[in-house]
């Protein structure tokens, strides 16, 4: 593929209108398909305000922008995407209706056409497995805001063609992102490796061993750019728990999965966080969260990473180990997805395997919970 491949993205929210962004400033001509005709007027005015605001912060001339505006066109009808070489669906995280719309696009392409899907969590096998040609589905799931964050994981499905999977690296290379290649397991690489700095954060809580704003201080001070609580306030816990459920479901109850009740009574209470000025903390006027700050000694701070760097560190053992990805990718994965101060592997060797041992051995003897156990690979 190149730049003068045309692109074809399902869905016009902030997903689809940044991978459109994306692709249309790579050079390519793109268009922007959505069922909802008013969601396309406001992405297209969404989109020239942007780059308008580019223009006036000197980030992008106004020739670029121009450019760039002028090669995205949106469309009403799903029929106008048949020409295209790669299309995209980013659309709502549910299984079936993204099925349905898999199987109504591989009838209407050539055999030849790409269809790539955007889920963060979802089978992309179960996905592939809808359409009339399954070996041209894949997964490419980009990071949110898609214009800024590098990261971009490949998720080939049981029966995509392996030549789309390096074609697709190469196109994304191309478009200035850093893709990595994950198995088509519950979470990929970063749904799967993080969700312990969530859960192990929620846990010391619940526990009564420190509070939020503490365990947010101390994981900062570790060089974690946001504490876990301020980190699922700013995603929004309906999305957070929403993922950390499907992954408990998905993995058959394992426990180092399992949801918090304390993140449940937010979501039910729709305490969603920022977004809703109230999650794990309260939030002023321009969206500041009002958060004491913590008194906790170093020697209280050292307790709470050193537990939960333990847990992450295992977590991505145990992705390497059962072929999720490369040692490699895992590290770029967590380095670029979610900004992780250090490779999560490269951290372990550094530390040393037989210290994070210890530690986890330890979580074991005082809890024997499963969570705990150490990963084959890392021991």
């Amino acid at each position: 593929m190149d730049s003068n491949t045309l692109i074809g993205i399902i869905g016009s929210g902030s997903m689809g209108a940044g991978i459109a962004q994306v692709a249309a400033e790579a050079g390519h001509r793109v268009l922007v398909y959505d069922n909802n005709p008013a969601a396309l007027g406001r992405a297209d005015e969404s989109m020239r305000g942007l780059f308008a605001k580019l223009v006036k912060k000197e980030k992008r001339t106004k020739e670029q922008a121009d450019a760039t505006l002028s090669r995205i066109s949106y469309v009403k009808d799903m029929l106008s995407l048949r020409e295209s070489g790669l299309i995209i669906e980013a659309i709502v995280e549910d299984l079936k209706i993204k099925q349905r719309v898999f199987e109504e696009l591989s009838n209407l392409v050539s055999s030849g056409t790409v269809l790539a899907t955007n889920t963060s969590s979802l089978s992309v096998t179960a996905i592939a497995a809808s359409a009339k040609t399954p070996e041209q589905v894949v997964g490419l799931h980009f990071f949110n805001p898609a214009a800024l964050m590098k990261l971009v994981e490949i998720v080939p499905a049981a029966q995509t063609n392996p030549e789309i999977v390096e074609t697709l690296v190469q196109l994304m290379l191309a478009w200035g992102k850093e893709p990595v290649v994950a198995q088509d397991t519950p979470g990929f690489i970063v749904n799967r490796v993080a969700r312990p700095y969530y859960s192990e954060g929620f846990r010391i809580y619940d526990e009564g061993l420190a509070q939020p704003h503490e365990i947010d201080a101390a994981m900062e001070a570790l060089g974690f750019r946001m504490g876990p609580f301020t980190l699922t306030d700013f995603i929004g816990h309906d999305v957070n728990f929403a993922v950390t459920e499907s992954m408990f479901h998905s993995y058959w109850g394992e426990p180092r999965y399992r949801p918090s009740f304390s993140q449940k009574r937010l979501v039910d209470a729709g305490y969603h966080g920022r977004k809703a000025n109230r999650g794990f903390y309260e939030y002023d006027e321009q969206k500041k969260a009002i958060r004491p700050a913590s008194t906790l000694s170093q020697e209280e701070n050292k307790k709470i990473q050193d537990r939960v760097l333990a847990v992450l560190i295992n977590e991505a053992a145990d992705a390497l180990h059962f072929g999720v990805a490369s040692a490699e990718d895992v590290d770029k994965a967590m380095l670029k997805g979610v900004n992780y101060p250090k490779g999560l592997l490269a951290w372990a060797d550094e530390i040393g395997k037989d210290v994070i041992i210890e530690r986890l051995d330890a979580l074991y003897a005082r809890y024997h919970e499963g969570r705990y156990r150490v990963s084959v690979g890392l021991r």
